[in-house]
């Protein structure tokens, strides 16, 4: 059985899934919380949030992923990032979710990636939990109602959290698994509640086919100056570094909080929505999300809240420091109705440094930019993935390691070659810490950080004085209005000056060592940066 809208000759049975219970296509929001209500899902809260919780699974299982490794990706999979499947492997994970998902009911969404109908990618999501085709709705981009009569899925993406892979017989690394096949167009999920796997499975497809088409896929946050999209900035990070919070500013128009494409027209939103970060959400600092946690229709994961007012708990983390909401790009009052922008004319590398090192804005020369995307320097913040439980410094190339299919200096040279083209000047921001390292500092504050960001992004602070950081050979600016001269010389900030000189010479040993598996790749010039 078989309701709601979609293309009559697109259905799933037409693709070969046949002998399931009712499937539900493309409901809207107040049909699917019904339905999830229904079958115990969640919780209706204030304002018609919806609250989920996603059990054993709180944060991504990158571990856990899977490409099919055939003659078309031999040679273009960057093999040391991503766990090879065999063909055989795939075909039999496929036959045994299929044959798990008999007699049972599904919900599928026709969505688009990607907000330039030029380069959009047309994606179906299939769903064992209600909740996830709401998640869906909110984060990918929607067709008109009427173009689903001819939508023509290019992607299948299936998720059924309820069915466990067999480690022996799948050719996987647990009974949890994220299987991408490009040449059957397929991605399976299994054993996992965890509603950001079907964002970043998109995410990772798209990082696979864009670049050949000469679009840089970027795991980043994109905004540009109110009523003016030629003057578009991007703020490329790992999850917790900021990429949500910085571009949500109320001056300057929010195209979108993660994942962007960069094409010979310009900068162009994968998604149509956001996936924000909860802890320690307040309306004083960020008034434009904290708004959303009550608004119908939000997903709202992995919350407590009071049983008998449903108020949200923003401080309390029992259940995860990863919570989340994610919510339409509609509800944040400055967002693009279009998702489209011009060429970037700020890119900012956002860092968050558990040493205490790094100062809090640096500006970047091309060679430098491109030495720190490659870099991709952060710290692993609580919750995101599994195990992590306190800030981890690590190394994840193009700020998005996991997302990566291709190797790093595709992503680099693409990016490189656009910045040149188009004359971006390139920051690297730290939103970690100062003072001293973690546990001993404290976290940048927030409202230094935007002041520098906005003098950036309008201009002013490039009119300034810079210095050049003995330890990276970037520039730092010397003074702005308004901020404490102290913060943007780290070495101020630390009661132990030599301690901190210390701390900064095992960065850098860091930094040279991870860099050394690029050295065979790049140009000189970005091999002068890293030699130093």
């Amino acid at each position: 059985m078989t309701t709601g809208r979609v293309n009559p000759a697109q259905t799933l049975e037409h693709q070969g899934i046949t002998g399931l219970g009712t499937v539900y296509y493309n409901l809207l929001e107040p049909a699917i919380i019904q339905e999830a209500l229904k079958r115990d899902e969640g919780t209706l809260g204030k304002g018609g949030a919806f609250l989920v919780t996603t059990g054993q699974f709180t944060g991504r299982s990158p571990k856990d992923k899977h490409v099919v490794r055939s003659a078309s990706t031999e040679d273009t999979i960057w093999w040391e990032n991503n766990a090879p499947m065999t063909e055989a492997a795939f075909d039999q994970l496929y036959a045994d979710m299929i044959d798990h998902m008999k007699g049972r009911n599904y919900f599928v969404q026709d969505m688009y990636a990607g907000a330039d109908p030029a380069q959009r990618l047309d994606v179906r999501l299939v769903t064992e939990l209600a909740w996830h085709n709401l998640f869906i709705r909110h984060m990918f981009r929607r067709p008109e109602r009427a173009e689903l009569d001819g939508y023509i899925p290019e992607f299948t993406v299936i998720n059924c959290p309820s069915f466990k892979a067999d480690p022996a017989k799948h050719g996987c690394r647990s009974e949890t698994v994220i299987a991408m096949n490009f040449d059957r167009k397929l991605i399976l999920i299994g054993n996992t509640e965890y509603a950001g796997e079907n964002k970043k499975s998109v995410f990772s497809l798209l990082n696979y086919l864009l670049p050949e088409k000469g679009i840089m896929p970027m795991h980043c946050s994109a905004n540009h100056v109110d009523g003016n999209p030629v003057d578009a900035a991007v703020f490329f990070g790992l999850s917790g570094t900021g990429k949500t919070t910085l571009s949500a500013d109320p001056d300057r128009t929010l195209l979108g909080d993660d994942e962007h494409g960069w094409s010979d027209r310009g900068t162009f939103n994968f998604e149509g929505g956001c996936y924000a970060k909860t802890i320690s959400l307040s309306a004083e600092a960020e008034p434009e999300i904290f708004a959303t946690t009550d608004m119908f229709g939000t997903v709202i994961e992995n919350m407590v809240f009071d049983p008998e007012t449903f108020e949200l708990d923003f401080e309390d983390s029992s259940l995860t420091a990863n919570m989340r909401c994610a919510y339409p790009l509609h509800y944040i009052p400055n967002a693009s109705e279009n998702g489209l922008g011009g060429h970037p004319k700020n890119i900012v590398m956002l860092t968050c440094d558990a040493f205490g090192v790094l100062p809090p804005i640096a500006r970047l020369t091309p060679a430098q930019a491109m030495y720190h995307f490659l870099s991709g320097f952060t710290s692993k913040v609580a919750g995101t993935e599994r195990g992590v439980t306190e800030p981890e410094p690590t190394f994840s190339t193009c700020f998005g390691a996991p997302f990566m299919p291709r190797r790093p200096e595709v992503y680099g040279n693409l990016l490189r070659d656009k910045i040149s083209a188009h004359g971006a000047t390139c920051w690297l921001v730290n939103t970690g810490w100062t003072g001293g390292a973690y546990g001993i500092g404290s976290r940048m504050p927030i409202k230094a950080t935007r002041a520098l960001l906005t003098a950036a992004l309008n201009g002013t602070l490039g009119e300034g004085t810079f210095r050049k950081d003995p330890n990276f050979g970037f520039e730092v600016p010397v003074a702005l209005a308004g901020i404490d001269d102290q913060l943007l010389d780290p070495r101020q900030t630390w009661a132990d000056p030599a301690a901190y000189d210390a701390q900064a010479a095992k960065l850098v040993e860091m930094f040279a060592n991870n860099f050394a598996q690029y050295t065979a790749h790049i140009d000189e010039d970005v091999k002068a940066v890293a030699i130093g």
